[in-house]
């Protein structure tokens, strides 16, 4: 996995936890569940890149 995948990778999950805690804190549901599925799509897109990772080792 190149640094820059790693990098956009942890800035979405970051994101993703922002939008999750802040939608919490205004009691805004929708907004909360976007913030999870931003962090969801982030670790899978990390999982990937390290399968990706061990078949290039």
């Amino acid at each position: 996995m190149g640094l820059d995948d790693k990098i956009d990778n942890k800035a979405e999950e970051l994101k993703g936890k922002a939008k999750e805690a802040t939608g919490k804190a205004t009691d805004d549901e929708r907004l909360e569940a976007e913030g999870k599925g931003d962090q969801a799509g982030a670790n899978l897109k990390q999982a990937g890149e390290k399968v990706k990772d061990v078949f290039k080792g």
